[in-house]
């Protein structure tokens, strides 16, 4: 694909400049050429361009780097609240799935990619569940979607070859015998029609590293793939190139989960068979021993840490600072907004640097602003194998870049940038976006799309389908029984001692187990 060389000069904003997020107090201007930065120089000097952007009263930083959301939950944000995990998920996958159109999609898909620009995320990881098989007009749709609306997109099928049911240890115990036979032979699509959907889609143009909108690999899960497909889609990655990502350790069933089915935790089991690698992020990997971080270190392998999407679950706090000091790479993400109801990237940053603060007393330990950022910028980048050429604004790097005003509330008195827009601001004075040197937003005004439209459009779309969602939560009710039974027997095993503790336990939980 040629690229443009057509020139843009962002002007006289303050700047986050190279690795180090550096504010030197000045304005400069960035000159972008086609889809790169070219030069940061003091502001007021003589650099011609085809286009200027006024950003003085602006703070210019990297594109926030969203690492997961599912945008097949959008339609169903804020229907839930206070449910585990382990029982919330039965409501994204029902045993009779709601149904959209190609059109209801894109709009779904929408609701995502307008939530990321607004909330200074540039580059944002889908991980979307195809349902009982793969429609590629459907995948076209969603594709689509973030095509129009500007946003950097890597998009994968959260891919699986066990019925998930039999991800859950205990359920012939658990589980009725004529429902549980239904949910093991409900419809899924095949491994090698993933495989080879996938093949296609790269070969025709979807990389990371040619295109804006692509394709990824997305594992479900270890305990929902068996060891085969596992290893057949890291085989894919390294010879594609490929980004991986995976949930992992999510949970303290989990633990438990990996113990019973692999006789260990499941990120000693992946790295076991040699799943882990670079360019490899296991989502959440909130459960953890020092051992299973000493593996991530060795093979380079990121911990995506999403905070906002542990705290609404319950799932617990993932230990950033144990993987830092470890050397891993942590990058940050939003999950899906049907259990976290907002995919705001800057929500998720603050969260992450707020929710370090309950991990002991040594203020040392905590998380900074500083440290949040970088995760969310450069950890992102590294996570998803574009290394320095992303999440950073320095010369030669792809131009992803957002700017806030800093005559709002948020930075007013400016005393320290990073940590006003990590614990203040939550979008309202993102004024400007540009994703790969192209405009996206413009003094608060979406560039690419008719948000008002959009956001119409969606709102009657998602009332004619309420009834059904309404009708398949309800329908999965004996299914959150029987999970909730596994749920509360997996509290009772125990779990290594040395797995850092990720969640404060109560006296009340024995009421809540039987056993009072």
């Amino acid at each position: 694909m040629t690229k443009s060389n057509r020139t843009t000069l962002l002007r006289g904003a303050r700047v986050l400049q190279g690795k180090g997020l550096v504010d030197e107090g000045g304005r400069h201007d960035v000159l972008i050429r086609g889809d790169r930065i070219e030069s940061i120089v003091p502001a007021g000097s003589s650099v011609m361009a085809d286009e200027v952007v006024d950003l003085e009263g602006h703070i210019l930083c990297p594109g926030l780097i969203n690492g997961h959301q599912h945008s097949h939950e959008h339609f169903q944000r804020g229907r839930s609240e206070n449910l585990p995990l382990e029982l919330w998920m039965n409501l994204v996958r029902t045993r009779t799935p709601v149904t959209l159109t190609p059109q209801q999609i894109y709009l779904r898909t929408m609701i995502g990619a307008i939530e990321s620009i607004r909330s200074g995320c540039t580059t944002l990881v889908d991980d979307l569940a195809v349902g009982p098989a793969l429609d590629e007009e459907r995948l076209d749709a969603v594709l689509q979607a973030y095509e129009d609306s500007g946003v950097r997109a890597l998009v994968g099928f959260s891919m699986m070859d066990k019925p998930v049911v039999d991800s859950f240890p205990f359920v012939e115990d658990a589980f009725d015998a004529e429902l549980l036979s239904e949910l093991r032979s409900a419809r899924r699509p095949a491994s090698d029609d993933y495989l080879d959907l996938i093949t296609r889609r790269v070969k025709a143009g979807h990389h990371p590293k040619e295109s804006r909108v692509a394709l990824l690999l997305a594992p479900s899960a270890p305990q929902r793939c068996s060891q085969d497909f596992l290893l057949r889609i890291r085989q894919m990655a390294d010879e594609y190139d490929l980004p991986v990502i995976t949930h992992v350790q999510e949970t303290r069933l989990q633990v438990v989960t990996g113990e019973l089915l692999y006789g260990m935790p499941m990120v000693e089991y992946l790295a076991s068979i040699g799943f882990l690698k670079p360019s490899t992020s296991l989502i959440h990997a909130v459960w953890l021993n020092p051992r299973e971080i000493d593996l991530l270190a060795e093979h380079g392998a990121t911990a995506q840490h999403n905070p906002w999407s542990n705290l609404l679950l319950g799932s617990g706090i993932q230990p950033v600072r144990e993987l830092l000091k470890a050397g891993v790479n942590v990058s940050l993400g939003s999950d899906g907004s049907c259990s976290t109801v907002t995919s705001n990237m800057l929500n998720v940053l603050g969260t992450a640097a707020g929710i370090s603060k309950l991990r002991g007393h040594d203020p040392g330990r905590w998380l900074s602003a500083r440290e949040a950022l970088v995760a969310a910028t450069q950890g992102g980048a590294k996570a998803l194998g574009f290394g320095d050429s992303l999440g950073v604004i320095e010369p030669g790097a792809r131009a992803d870049l957002f700017a806030c005003r800093i005559d709002t509330i948020a930075f007013t008195p400016l005393s320290n940038p990073i940590r006003q827009l990590v614990y203040a601001e939550r979008g309202a004075g993102v004024a400007f976006s540009m994703v790969d040197g192209r405009i996206v937003m413009h003094a608060g005004r979406l560039a690419q799309i008719n948000e008002a439209k959009i956001l119409s459009e969606i709102e009657r779309e998602y009332q004619l389908l309420v009834s059904q969602f309404d009708q398949a939560e309800h329908e999965m009710r004996p299914v959150l029984n029987a999970v909730e039974k596994i749920y509360k027997r997996s509290l009772r095993c125990t779990i290594g001692p040395d797995t850092f503790p990720a969640r404060v336990d109560t006296t009340d939980d024995s009421r809540y187990l039987g056993l009072e």
